[in-house]
């Protein structure tokens, strides 16, 4: 059965777990049948309204925290693209029938993100497990049982909340870390020497992920040469980022001494075999002569770099493509091309960060990548790297960290 012949508007109302769709202004979109029965609200009564006209806290209640809290997790939601289960809520109900009177529930919530094709947050699911009859049957709703019982929820509840700002702490500050080491190690502009380049490169909006890209920019032996590289290790955080500072300064040093850019990328791959964490590493180089007007370049699994002709043509560098670095027990010489250019070309390299999106073909992007080139080929290089960023990166920022690197030629 395909996609075509499934209902899911149909299923979603038969689920048999309480679920509602928001919208990131909190309101709701949707709510299935198992969600209005058990809150004891009709379709009118809640779809179209904001989450917290349908669900205050209880106002005789002084210590509700429920909506503070889950106003809380839709949040994190929104800002990481990632699902947050939260811990046991006391969130009393009024009494629709009775205003006034509210009724003591306990909820366990779960809330996930559905995403866009760019990667931002356009709806949130909202799922809810009623564990209220489990608690009362534990002693209760007004006995001594249910009140120690809901003492030591709110003190689990409580430390879950701490433990969670610690680890968001934690993570900010190692963010923090891995941003100024990899700034530490990545070039600097100036290693172009007199050829017009812009370099940019931006974190992913994540506070894990981060710091798995970077780039290169080396002048090499002989002739009015430059290399110009970029790479991404699989993982993020501190740990990606020491094997980025590996693998870049490697790869550095083999471009100075190699023939070619292949021959630089076999060196890599050997060394990436001995580095823990460079498993599935990729990397493209790309040697520049500005005497020849050509460009020698390889690829280890890395997407394509750009090279935007002089007349506005745009050619996608793939006829040297090969397996990520360490992909092969015995590796064997990886393949290299050379293209030629007319004065007034730009060449592009960038990791995929700029291009992929969730749910959306790889073709897509590149795409994308190519208009948006095309319509800002006369920029000067760092006009044009300020322009591929604002079209092709999510407004929010993305959720992988992304290098990109311009040359004009």
């Amino acid at each position: 059965m395909d996609d075509e012949a499934i209902d899911y508007a149909a299923v979603f109302q038969c689920l048999p777990g309480m679920v509602a769709l928001l919208t990131p202004g909190l309101v709701y979109a949707d709510a299935n049948e198992e969600f209005l029965r058990m809150a004891g609200r009709t379709r009118e009564q809640v779809v179209g309204r904001y989450l917290f006209d349908v669900f205050p806290d209880n106002p005789n209640d002084s210590t509700a925290s429920g909506m503070r809290n889950l106003a809380a997790s839709l949040k994190r939601v929104q800002e990481t693209g990632e699902r947050d289960a939260m811990a046991l809520q006391r969130y009393d109900v009024e009494d629709p029938e009775r205003p006034g009177e509210w009724d003591e529930r306990y909820w366990s919530p779960v809330n996930a993100p559905v995403c866009d094709a760019d990667g931002n947050v356009v709806l949130m699911v909202h799922r809810v497990e009623e564990v209220t009859e489990l608690i009362r049957a534990r002693g209760g709703p007004t006995g001594s049982r249910s009140r120690v019982l809901e003492a030591e929820l709110y003190t689990r509840a409580r430390e879950l909340q701490e433990l969670n700002e610690r680890l968001r702490q934690a993570h900010a500050r190692e963010r923090e870390v891995a941003l100024a080491l990899q700034e530490a190690m990545l070039p600097a502009r100036r290693q172009v020497g007199h050829h017009d380049a812009a370099v940019r490169y931006r974190p992913a909006v994540g506070a894990l992920n981060v710091c798995g890209d970077w780039y290169d920019v080396v002048d090499l032996v002989g002739g009015n040469r430059i290399g110009v590289a970029v790479g991404d290790v699989v993982g993020h955080g501190l740990p990606a980022a020491g094997v980025m500072g590996q693998l870049r300064s490697a790869l550095s040093a083999a471009s100075r001494v190699a023939a070619g850019p292949a021959e630089a990328l076999n060196v890599l791959g050997r060394y990436a075999h001995v580095v823990d964490g460079a498993e599935s590493a990729t990397a493209v180089t790309t040697f520049i002569d500005f005497d020849e007007h050509t460009i020698t370049y390889s690829s280890a699994g890395h997407p394509p770099p750009v090279l935007v002709h002089a007349d506005g043509h745009i050619e996608f560098l793939d006829k040297a493509t090969d397996p990520p670095l360490d992909a092969r027990v015995d590796p064997i010489p990886r393949p290299q091309a050379t293209v030629r250019y007319d004065e007034g070309a730009t060449l592009v390299l960038y990791t995929d960060g700029l291009i992929e999106r969730r749910r959306e073909d790889i073709d897509t992007g590149l795409d994308r990548l190519a208009d948006s080139l095309f319509h800002h080929r006369t920029d000067a290089p760092e006009t044009l790297a300020d322009a591929v960023l604002l079209e092709l990166l999510p407004p929010g920022g993305a959720t992988d960290d992304t290098a990109l690197v311009i040359v004009r030629l």
